[in-house]
């Protein structure tokens, strides 16, 4: 079946559309955090007990993610996007209108539904709709569009809890804004139909229709590479996780410096994770092993975390360094999903982005709690002694699945 090659407008139409909603999913990952010194000071919360809203968001996002992956290839993409927005502006209503922390949990339950599915719709509109010689910078717009709903969050949310004086107003705000992103994807919807993209029915290179026809659904779970991209996903969150939600009070009890400006330290890592994108959407198609450019900049990255931890910078030095950290692992982020795509069977793109990502899920569920401890204990260098390792293990699990996809093209060539 011959295809029309979308126009660069469509591509970058399609591309802009999947990052701001992507975006918005990465935002209200922070609908929280940001306002835990409020609600401590409010309710008088522990972090350990406040972590644990974060676990709550992301096992249901988890559990979540996995099953919306086989929703996305049944429906298709572009209603479960929908629902998801529409669960996020639930999400900060009903944390607008909490009483205690059980109010808090429903929130983070429904934020967690709507951010459940957003991985598996992005990168299957992504995948059919975005011309393959432009599919390097669509992954580079995502990931960087998410980093920079990292870096809003923070500034938004307690910004205006700040000048409002009420944390409240902060979430009401933060479900408006969920709104407002669906009216626009709502207004923008044929740009976002994945069942009438140009590649939407192209069979992959060597498949047959009869091959995927007696594919069983499960099939691709055989496959040890998605495993391993789940283990990477894993061990990389884990290391977000510390940084996002800990970072800031930690360089605040180490070097005694005031919240408002360590809290800077998400937004610098972000950002700087967002121009490391947009350098490693230019990598992504000049290199081969994809695992090599992954290992050498989390190493890197890694290295800068240590640094931190061991105490002997300035307190605004510790800070830049933390924040610089983030460039290594936004070079890596095209790397990344093109190695995913590489190493995922065809006609299985939503099954097997819901899986591997459901590791991401795991990764800040597991870690957030565990990040909380350490802070409550006093000990506080182990957060980024902590980031530093996850991301040591998570270069381990990129190399092992890009020595499996090199194997695969040795015999198929």
């Amino acid at each position: 079946m011959t295809t029309a090659v979308p126009t660069l407008r469509q591509d970058a139409r399609t591309i802009g559309l999947i990052g701001l909603a992507h975006g918005s999913s990465h935002f209200f990952h922070l609908l929280l955090p940001p306002l835990f010194p409020f609600l401590i000071a409010e309710f008088g919360y522990s972090y350990s007990e406040l972590g644990l809203l974060v676990s709550v968001f992301f096992v249901v996002s988890g559990v979540g993610q996995a099953l919306s992956g086989f929703l996305v290839d049944r429906v298709g993409a572009r209603p479960v996007l929908f629902a998801a927005l529409a669960s996020f502006a639930l999400a900060g209503l009903t944390a607008g209108s909490a009483s205690g922390y059980l109010g808090l949990v429903v929130a983070s339950v429904l934020a967690g539904l709507g951010n459940a599915p957003f991985h598996p719709v992005d990168f299957t509109i992504l995948n059919k709709r975005v011309s393959p010689a432009r599919l390097g910078h669509g992954f580079s717009v995502h990931g960087i569009s998410g980093n920079l709903g990292w870096a809003t969050a923070p500034l938004f949310m307690a910004g205006i809890a700040t000048a409002t004086g009420s944390w409240r107003m902060a979430c009401l705000s933060g479900g408006a804004l969920a709104l407002v992103v669906l009216a626009v994807m709502v207004w923008n919807r044929d740009a976002l139909d994945d069942r009438q993209g140009a590649w939407a029915h192209a069979p992959a290179k060597g498949a047959t229709g009869s091959a995927h026809a007696q594919e069983h659904p499960m099939a691709f779970l055989k496959l040890p590479a998605v495993w391993l991209c789940f283990s990477f996903f894993f061990w990389s969150t884990c290391s977000l996780s510390a940084i996002q939600s800990f970072a800031a009070p930690a360089l605040q009890r180490m070097y005694d410096m005031p919240l408002s400006l360590t809290s800077m330290v998400v937004t610098g890592y972000m950002l700087c994770s967002a121009v490391g994108m947009v350098i490693g959407g230019f990598l992504v198609g000049r290199v081969v092993r994809l695992e090599k450019t992954i290992s050498i900049c989390l190493m890197a990255s890694a290295a800068l975390l240590v640094l931190v931890g061991l105490g002997a910078l300035p307190g605004t030095v510790a800070l830049a360094v933390a924040a610089l950290a983030g460039m290594g692992v936004g070079i890596a982020g095209p790397s990344r999903d093109m190695l995913i795509k590489r190493a995922a069977p065809p006609g299985a793109t939503g099954r097997v982005y819901g899986t591997v990502y459901s590791g991401l899920d795991l990764g800040f569920s597991v870690a957030a709690p565990l990040f909380g401890v350490l802070l409550d204990r006093g000990q506080t260098a182990d957060i980024f002694y902590g980031s530093a390792l996850a991301l040591v293990l998570s270069v381990v699990s990129a190399a092992l699945v890009g020595g499996g996809v090199a194997r695969r093209q040795a015999q198929a060539a």
